[in-house]
């Protein structure tokens, strides 16, 4: 008799699954990626704007790392370009519907918020527009750095693929869907709150406040300041930042907030 061991099989083993010892393993389905076609569909429904030239969508997020030729002119700069113009004036329009009784300064300080890289950029993570940027080969951590900084010049390469393809009309949809909310409520106050501090002094009958540096630390190649302003007749109040001039903003805004001050955003 052998001094082998015996295999023994159940229903369930199979002659080289018994042999190997292992179990069956099936190899995984592929999972089949859209088509350029079907991507470009779900681009123009988040866009709001159906292309009679695709070749103008595909333009506008193609950065000059994914072109093959040394041609730039087939990236989406050409696009930003125009997109940055037509964005400016439809939204010159727009605020100067919305705001009849707004100065020159108040709007073309509305203007510079709404227009500015990081606004662009919110609008296009909003749409998600960030997922269909075409970049040439790099890390992925570099990749994701790449489109974060891109996003605005893609928003405004939109406007301006838009404007190319369908007019004036319908660029001023896109922006006008995208921008309405973020022009009713700025993100940023639009105007300085040292200015409106001092404003408000001499509403008051005080003297023009006065800035005092508290507190200078960390390394010389990035300090913290502690900025206090002073008005007669009220506690002195505070701020932090990285250079005086933001410190002093901080305490501005701080003794604003304090006393109940609006900083002047409806018009």
């Amino acid at each position: 008799m052998s001094g082998e061991p015996a295999i023994v099989k159940t229903p369930e083993t199979t002659d080289d699954a018994a042999t190997a010892g292992v179990a069956e393993v099936k190899p995984a389905k592929k999972t089949r990626r859209p088509s350029a076609k079907a991507a470009a569909k779900v681009v123009e429904q988040r866009i709001g704007h159906i292309f009679a030239d695709p070749a103008l969508l595909a333009t506008a997020f193609t950065h000059v790392s994914a072109l093959k030729s040394a041609r730039r002119a087939d990236s989406y700069q050409r696009l930003e370009f125009l997109g940055d113009h037509v964005l400016g004036l439809i939204v010159s329009d727009m605020l100067y519907r919305a705001f009849p009784k707004a100065d020159e300064g108040e709007l073309s300080k509305r203007l510079a918020d709404l227009v500015r890289r990081e606004a662009c950029a919110d609008v296009a993570k909003s749409l998600g527009l960030d997922e269909a940027i075409k970049l040439g080969s790099v890390g992925a951590g570099a990749g994701a750095r790449l489109r974060n900084s891109v996003l605005g010049d893609i928003c405004e390469a939109v406007i301006g693929a838009v404007f190319l393809d369908g007019g004036y009309a319908a660029a001023s949809q896109f922006v006008e869907r995208n921008w309405t909310e973020r022009m009713r409520k700025p993100v940023r106050p639009l105007r300085d709150p040292k200015t409106i501090l001092q404003e408000w002094a001499q509403g008051k009958g005080l003297p023009t406040p006065v800035y005092r540096e508290v507190q200078r630390t960390g390394p010389h190649h990035d300090p913290q300041f502690r900025v206090a302003v002073e008005l007669p007749g009220l506690t002195p109040a505070e701020g932090v930042g990285g250079s005086k001039r933001a410190a002093e903003k901080l305490a501005a805004t701080a003794l604003l907030k304090r006393e109940g001050v609006t900083g002047g955003n409806d018009a």
